[in-house]
């Protein structure tokens, strides 16, 4: 069943079309993925289906009562509230209920039977609109995408932030759920969980993104948006590759035939005075006709050119690293880690959102000093660094200014270039490099730190999520620019694609300052890193720590052996846990449902109580756990695990 349709939609921007004369049909359990360059108008063609946009010609017919939901690709400054009111929101009435009604569960302690009776009475409300397999699923969304729920919104971080849109734009359960790069600043977990769950949508998806992975394994039909025209591609994403070839290639074809002919035209008029008092009329309009055709003609976008200067060697040890510690208050992020890179070496750094692998990368830089331990750089290292949060982009500079420091020349690997020949390699043309920073797309500003980045040589490169907003034919670019570049590099990204065809070993952060290394890539680690994420392991009933195998810890000092009352502790902690657990999720199980507030009051209180203590217990069952984990593990000697 078709829930949207367009029909001859048009949409300009001054002379640029982004929509010309469209069409385009989606129909319920469709999972459409929409491709094309940065600054096609894909963003732009999500806001005409949502309706944020009206076009300039043409209709857009929607299904009566068609819900739609949209995760843009610009995440919201400030909005009131905490993370799951935020999320509840977008469930309209009974979402301002159930935010209610969660207020008054953290005040029963303080307010006492004033936020009991407010709560019956909400809970009458609810239980009217059916809305408890709502609330249940504002709680699952936040539990698997990892959200503080009680945490101010705008206290959070922009990844944060977009995860919280992203929660929001799930828990309305649509009928067309539009997704702009839902994948950016989520961790690999997170993906996968998303993955999985859109699998399983029951309503129709359209989504915009830059990680094949997740295109490869959703996409029934790929549309491509190039020029102002949407090709639809059924099929998987190698089949829209050969066919998009093959259509190149035709249209080259065509370009080529109506160029030879307009070039035999203008040859005929250009002749003798004979013959042009012989030449037919017809034949100069058709000539005239032909050259507002080649006015007209939309080439088709450039190929973005990326290089590096890479001439000069850094010594043979570039970074190392021992016994290095650092945290946030209480909050470990770097315990006890050692490790060093050489020349050449390709190293991925994954685990986690707020695991610590920026920290990492700025302990490496010097951009912070550890509390203890040492950091050392080798000699001869030439840095190139690319920050995630752009604060390398001055927004209210221009292009050209941020590129070359207002300069019309620019040094690059020995020789001087001009700004506009430069820029123009990175796909930028030149009536956009006096446009300011901060109207530029976000691939546009990513391609910005790129260019000025390689501006400089370097033999050591630094990518901190480097992949974000760029489209997929930029992305391969810049994954074969590093496949072939002789250098070392470090590099943090959650495109496990991207990844995997770059690095040679990764390092895991699985929280609590614990970091692993181990040679491979991401697929060879995606189960441990889940399984350090808390998801469930392979161990069905388990605690998801205890379906995992012990940790390895790499510190400076030796093996310590344990006494044999901890060697009995540490046997008898999975099963403790096990049994705490069950007992926490029966609880929180019943602490959601209208009866368990029809109980008497003390019986309510001592259950939150209980609850309570349970979730204390575990944090410290846990953490027990880790250390005698580390001081029974063998391998502390600060060597590469295999």
């Amino acid at each position: 069943m078709t829930v949207l349709t367009l029909r001859d939609v048009s949409l300009a921007y001054g002379h640029r079309p982004l929509l010309d004369h469209v069409d385009f049909d989606i129909a319920a359990g469709d999972r459409v993925c929409v491709v094309g360059r940065n600054g096609t108008g894909k963003s732009t063609l999500f806001k005409v289906l949502s309706g944020a946009t009206v076009p300039d010609d043409g209709e857009v017919w929607r299904r009566d009562t068609l819900r739609i939901a949209h995760l843009e690709q610009e995440v919201p400054a400030e909005l009131p509230g905490t993370v799951f009111e935020v999320v509840a929101a977008g469930l309209g009435e009974l979402g301002a209920l159930l935010t209610a009604y969660h207020r008054c569960l953290s005040d029963i302690v303080g307010r006492g039977a004033a936020a009991m009776e407010e709560s019956a009475m909400l809970q009458q409300r609810i239980d009217a609109m059916d809305g408890w397999n709502l609330d249940q699923k504002v709680e699952t969304v936040l539990s698997r995408l990892s959200l503080p729920a009680d945490a101010p919104f705008n206290s959070c971080s922009g990844g944060i932030r977009r995860q919280v849109m992203l929660a929001r734009a799930l828990v309305v359960a649509p009928d067309l759920l539009l997704l702009d790069e839902p994948t950016n600043h989520m961790d690999i977990t997170a993906i996968r969980w998303l993955e999985d769950f859109l699998m399983s949508y029951q309503g129709a998806l359209m989504f915009i993104t830059h990680d094949r992975s997740l295109l490869k394994r959703l996409a029934t039909r790929i549309v491509d948006l190039d020029r102002g025209r949407l090709t639809s591609f059924p099929g998987d994403y190698d089949n829209y590759l050969s066919k998009k070839d093959s259509l190149f290639e035709l249209e080259q074809q065509a370009i080529a035939r109506f160029d030879k002919k307009l070039a035999e035209h203008e040859a005929w008029l250009r002749q003798g005075i004979k013959a042009r008092r012989t030449r037919n009329e017809g034949r100069v309009r058709a000539l005239e006709a032909m050259r507002r055709v080649r006015s007209r003609r939309l080439t088709t976008p450039g190929q973005a050119r990326i290089d590096v200067d890479g001439r000069f060697e850094s010594g043979k040890l570039v970074f190392d690293v021992c016994g290095v510690n650092f945290r946030y208050g209480a909050n470990w992020v770097v315990h006890d880690f050692s490790t060093r890179i050489l020349r050449g070496d390709r190293v991925g750094v994954i685990g986690p959102n707020g695991s610590g692998k920026t920290t990492l990368l700025k302990l490496l830089l010097g951009q912070i000093q550890p509390e203890s331990g040492h950091v050392s750089r080798g000699a001869r290292v030439q840095l190139a660094y690319f920050d995630q949060q752009r604060a390398q982009l001055d927004m209210n500079k221009s292009v050209r200014e941020v590129a070359s420091d207002g300069s019309d020349y620019l040094a690059v690997q020995g020789r001087q270039r001009h700004v506009i020949s430069y820029l123009k390699d990175f796909l930028f043309p030149p009536e956009r490099i006096d446009s300011p920073v901060k109207s530029l797309s976000g691939g546009e500003r990513n391609r910005l730190l790129l260019a000025k980045m390689f501006t400089r040589p370097a033999n050591v490169m630094v990518l901190d999520e480097p992949t974000n907003d760029l489209d997929v034919e930029t992305l391969e670019l810049l994954e074969e620019l590093l496949s072939e570049f002789a250098g070392t590099l470090l590099l943090v990204s959650h495109d496990r694609t991207f990844i995997d065809n770059v690095v040679t070993n990764v390092l895991v952060l699985e929280g609590d300052g614990n970091i692993q290394e181990f040679i491979g890539g991401v697929p060879d680690r995606l189960g441990r890193l889940e399984r350090s994420a808390g998801v469930q392991g392979p161990a069905q009933g388990m605690p998801a720590k205890a379906a995992r195998p012990v940790r390895t810890q790499r510190t400076a000092a030796g093996s310590q052996k344990l006494t044999y009352h901890e060697q009995q502790e540490l046997l008898g902690l999975p099963s403790h846990i096990e049994a705490m657990e069950a007992e926490r999720q029966q609880l929180e199980r019943e602490v959601i449902t209208r009866e368990f507030y029809r109980q008497e009051k003390n019986v309510i209180i001592e259950a939150l109580a209980r609850l309570q203590r349970i979730k204390d217990e575990l944090a410290r069952s846990y953490e027990r756990w880790d250390h005698l984990e580390v001081l029974a593990s063998p391998n502390r000697t600060g060597h590469k695990a295999p």
